[in-house]
């Protein structure tokens, strides 16, 4: 059984490659390692091999890992649905939020981020293909949301994120990754400073690369099943 340190090389042999093959520079992918229902010594082990970004969808199980690891210089980012209720913590503990599709949600962010960090980074979540089951913004509703939550003090809108139906076919995936981006260039075109495409997993990072992403998210290759 290989170690985390040893998955950690080759995901990261895959990112290279991927760039290299689709003409991106080197580095331009940032690899947000996945530790839902992982423990503090696998976060470590990733810490040790090079690995800072660090992606938790529960609230509950990742404030107790922050507290554990607080000497380390981590970056922590929240990837799961996120309600009113759970705004404060998020606000006080983290550094990205990748999930943001209510402005409700991006004015108690905004409100409640202690003043002494910088902005809160976020990306607005889009439920490309409008599935219930999914959180998210329709594509439609992108734009409104943007502008308003780019106006928030205590927020630094980055881009956009999103987690397609999955497919088989890399063109499919492709597909959907494709229409993300597309998106962030309208907006972009319309004055906002976005550098941030937040898609891709272990099952198709390589065809989010391909399409521009930015960042993308490692769990199960990484750590292993859960």
């Amino acid at each position: 059984m290989q170690t985390i340190a040893e998955r950690f090389t080759t995901i990261h042999e895959r990112i290279r490659k991927t760039e290299l093959e689709n003409n991106r520079p080197a580095g331009s992918v940032r690899l947000l390692a996945v530790t839902k229902k992982k423990p503090v010594a696998d976060i470590r082990a990733a810490f040790e091999s090079g690995q800072s970004d660090f992606g938790e969808n529960y609230l509950q199980d990742a404030l107790p890992k922050i507290e554990a690891l607080s000497p380390l210089p981590l970056c922590w980012h929240f990837i799961g649905r996120l309600q009113a209720n759970k705004t404060r913590p998020v606000a006080g503990y983290f550094d990205w939020v990748h999930s943001l599709d209510r402005l409700r949600i991006a004015q108690r962010l905004s409100d409640q981020r202690p003043p002494n960090l910088k902005p809160l980074n976020v990306c607005i979540q889009v439920n490309l293909d409008n599935e219930d089951s999914k959180a998210g913004v329709p594509p439609e509703a992108v734009a409104e949301l943007a502008l308003a939550v780019q106006a928030l003090p205590n927020l630094q809108l980055r881009g956009l994120t999103a987690l397609p139906r999955p497919e088989t076919d890399p063109q499919k995936q492709r597909q959907a990754f494709r229409h993300l981006r597309e998106l962030l260039e309208t907006l972009a075109a319309e004055g906002l400073p976005l550098d941030t495409l937040s898609m891709g997993t272990s099952s198709d990072f390589e065809a989010a690369i391909a399409e521009g992403a930015t960042i993308v998210r490692i769990g199960t290759t990484l750590f292993g099943p859960r």
